[in-house]
């Protein structure tokens, strides 16, 4: 896992993408020792215009205008313990923000950024934080409704990586974080998921969601062709 960073540092990323009139969001890309990873930032706006913050990444001065903008920086969601690694520069910007994260993540991400809570109620009836079951509390998800549908935006508990290439792309299929169609990566599977009939049973809950529009996820495309039936199949594939 790469350093968490000490000063607002701009690693490669692609602009802000509005896929709701309350949802921006931004994939950007990460060297790591099996290859070049995407990642991605997700801005939830609630109906206040407080924002929410899921995955930060650092982003250039003129899509940071964009944010601010769209409204007042205020939850940071650091989704695990391993999505650190912009989290302290983010609160150093923006000192009033509060950090959340789950429990199980809690001592990790304490030691970068001080944690404010492991839970939040956000006073917006369409924006739900779910730790996500079976994890060890290690992972959280946002459920925000619209009038058009639900998206559900989570982080590694499913990946969406298909245009992994070269060696780098060839090293990340091998270690199960790249693939051809959405998956519980490997490395996820082994290092936090305890136990895989409640994270199945929740996937099917998401999958029961009656306006599920897409799932955002943190690393890969956005599912948004049959997210019900990719939940489902995500499920059986578990137990």
């Amino acid at each position: 896992m790469a350093t968490p960073l000490k000063k607002w540092e701009v690693l490669p990323h692609d602009r802000l993408t509005a896929i709701e009139d309350s949802i921006l969001t931004v994939e950007g890309e990460l060297k790591m020792a099996v290859g070049r990873m995407h990642r991605r930032m997700t801005v939830v706006r609630l109906h206040d215009k407080r924002l929410i913050i899921y995955s930060a990444v650092a982003l250039d001065e003129d899509e940071m205008q964009t944010i601010e903008k769209f409204g007042d920086p205020t939850f940071l969601i650091v989704p695990n313990d391993h999505h650190r690694l912009d989290a302290r520069i983010w609160k150093d910007r923006y000192p009033k923000m509060k950090v959340i994260t789950p429990e199980g993540a809690h001592e990790k991400v304490a030691k970068v950024v001080p944690v404010d809570s492991t839970g939040a109620e956000f006073d917006d009836p369409n924006v739900e934080l779910v730790v996500v079951p079976g994890t060890r509390a290690h992972e959280v998800a946002l459920e925000v409704n619209h009038p058009g549908g639900t998206t559900l935006i989570v982080n590694d508990i499913i990946g969406n990586i298909r245009d992994a290439r070269g060696f780098g792309g060839w090293l990340l299929r091998m270690m199960g974080f790249a693939g051809d169609e959405p998956h519980v990566p490997g490395p996820v599977k082994r290092a936090m998921v305890e136990d895989k009939n409640a994270l199945a049973s929740q996937l099917r809950k998401w999958a029961n969601l009656p306006s599920l529009k897409r799932i955002v996820v943190s690393h890969g495309e956005i599912i948004d062709r049959d997210p019900r039936g990719t939940l489902i199949a995500l499920a059986a594939k578990l137990v």
